[in-house]
């Protein structure tokens, strides 16, 4: 299994495709400001996911799979700039919005799943140790 194989990572990813197709949209795309920031943002989930996926150590994942829930939150939040700021394209910041609370949610299920794993293997090597040096 790979990062691409990931279902968080595909939705980072199409959440990113579609942010810089909606802030390349006219009226948006002077706002060089909002428009990176919400970019950045989106990447920034994607990458993390990646990094995280591929990290040997569960303490490391945890750091970057918690990054990149947080990435998502910016997103969400940069989509009500979006929506306030640019009423003509309120709809595509509603659809970005939910797009990030999904992949959101995605994010948060690596955490918990990778969580899940920690605490178990926390447990064996506990159990481990106890009969390691019992006898």
């Amino acid at each position: 299994m790979t990062f691409e194989d990931l279902e968080s990572w595909q939705q980072a990813r199409q959440l990113t495709k579609r942010i810089y197709s909606v802030t390349r949209e006219n009226e948006i795309a002077r706002d060089f400001g909002l428009c990176t920031q919400i970019q950045r943002a989106g990447v920034s989930a994607m990458s993390n996911i990646a990094e995280g996926f591929e990290r040997q150590h569960i303490q490391e994942k945890l750091q970057f799979y918690n990054v990149a829930h947080a990435s998502t939150a910016e997103v969400r939040l940069l989509t009500y700039v979006i929506e306030d700021k640019y009423p003509k394209l309120a709809v595509d910041a509603v659809e970005l919005r939910k797009k990030a609370i999904g992949t959101g949610q995605l994010v948060g299920g690596l955490l918990r799943s990778t969580v899940s794993r920690k605490t178990k293997l926390g447990s064996l090597l506990s159990t481990l140790f106890s009969l390691l040096f019992a006898a």
